[in-house]
């Protein structure tokens, strides 16, 4: 049987450039960068006071359900109702509802303070050595702690809030891994549409980690950039003087659907999905596995899925973090795959000017893949300045270029070794 067309109608961003979809890619044209000093927290003290914040945040219409949304929430419904309105599946738009799916990468709504914890303590107290006074804990609890909020802070909310937006009934699944989860979340929304499971799904990623937990956690690490004094030229992948990635937060929403359903309802066909690529490290859980070879798998899969060749790449967004580690193993697996510099497709990271958004990089990310393949343009590497011997490929540094391609390939290898790629490829009629 012949397998099913995935065709995109619509998309959405909201991302450190600011709200939608032109917005963005006219930014990131422009080789804009969004990071900035934070001000949501007082990180006076920290080690890291720099971030892709998105200030202010974006509003969004109330909802006689809805008291108060967690930040992802926030970011899934603005840009999600953008990627539908784009897609033309407004009231009346021609598409079934029970065959509408959601599948979102989402991470966790920022929890300010963990209140319960200190309700613990104070019951734990209270009932003396190895007891538990549960009506401590309950009243102390009530005290400190909104049980609405901190329910709506958990990682399927974003796409629970998503799919009654939007009335979607059909099949739902919210992907939790980590930096790869907003790509992941595409490929298996193609995998679903393929195969007939759902006419239309709305698929992404929205996350925010801009918490002191986060920062302090990632510094430790020794994984976030410290150039405190110089936000705008924090994020510089692939160049020598690169000394960590910088977290961003945002949403990115596609409107996945099948061909055929598309073009009955004479849908503007932004591009086509084509192949998806999913391997694991099992290796360490901060570090990608430095040889690359589970990374250069997932992309030989999705070049396999879509039965093209590497010469047919014609661009690569990069997950391109910005960090040694990352930078140095990708570019080796990309150049076992396509060749050396000269041969391989020019590559990007578009993390250069949002930072790294973690489970809605991904996403983020398709949607400059497929805006480079509807307008034969390529969104730069910002801030590369400095060449690295390990990362010898043309990173299409610091300015836009004009490049017709065929098909552009999306990378994003998560914390914990999952490793996505996605291939898209331009639209050019039946």
């Amino acid at each position: 049987m012949t397998a099913r067309r995935v065709v995109v109608t619509g998309m959405g961003l909201v991302t450190p450039l600011g709200s939608g979809l032109e917005r963005n890619w006219e930014r990131m044209l422009a080789g804009a960068s969004g990071v900035r000093p934070i001000s949501r927290l007082d990180v006076s003290t920290m080690e890291v006071r720099i971030a892709g914040e998105i200030v202010p945040l974006p509003e969004v219409p109330e909802d006689a359900h809805v008291r108060e949304l967690g930040i992802h929430s926030r970011f899934a419904l603005v840009a999600g109702r953008e990627a539908w309105a784009d897609a033309g599946l407004g009231p009346g738009g021609g598409a079934d509802p029970d065959r509408v799916g959601v599948f979102l990468g989402s991470g966790k709504g920022i929890v300010e303070v963990d209140r319960l914890t200190e309700a613990v303590k104070a019951a734990a107290r209270a009932g003396g050595a190895g007891a538990l006074d549960k009506n401590a804990f309950l009243l102390r609890a009530l005290e400190t702690t909104d049980p609405y909020r901190r329910h709506e802070e958990g990682y399927e909310r974003s796409g629970i809030h998503l799919a009654a937006a939007l009335g979607a009934r059909g099949p739902f699944w919210v992907c939790i891994t980590a930096c790869a989860a907003g790509n992941h979340a595409l490929g298996e929304a193609f995998c679903a549409i393929r195969r007939g499971d759902a006419e239309v799904v709305v698929a992404g990623g929205t996350h925010s980690q801009i918490d002191l937990m986060s920062l302090a956690g990632y510094a430790t690490l020794g994984a976030l950039s410290t150039r405190n004094d110089e936000p705008a030229r924090a994020s510089r992948p692939f160049d020598r003087l690169r000394n960590g990635f910088i977290l961003g937060e945002g949403a990115g929403v596609l409107v996945l659907e099948e061909f055929e359903h598309a073009r009955r309802r004479g849908a503007r066909i932004r591009a086509e999905v084509v192949g998806y690529g999913n391997t694991a490290d099992c290796y360490r859980v901060t570090d990608p596995h430095p040889d690359g070879r589970p990374a250069e798998a997932a992309m030989r899969r999705a070049l396999a899925s879509a039965g093209i060749a590497p010469s047919a790449i014609g661009y690569i967004n990069a997950h391109g973090t910005s960090t040694a580690q990352n930078d140095t193993m990708e570019t080796a697996a990309i150049k076992r795959i396509f060749g050396p510099r000269g041969e391989a497709p020019p590559v990007s990271s578009t993390k250069s000017m949002v930072g790294h958004l973690i489970a809605a990089a991904g996403a983020v990310e398709a949607v400059a893949c497929v805006r480079a393949l509807e307008e034969g343009v390529l969104p730069p590497t910002i801030n590369y300045e400095n060449e690295d011997p390990m990362c010898d490929l043309d990173y299409v540094p610091n300015e836009a270029r004009e490049r017709r391609i065929d098909f552009a390939m999306n990378n994003s290898f998560g914390f914990g070794g999952q490793n996505i790629v996605t291939v898209f490829r331009r639209f050019a009629g039946a």
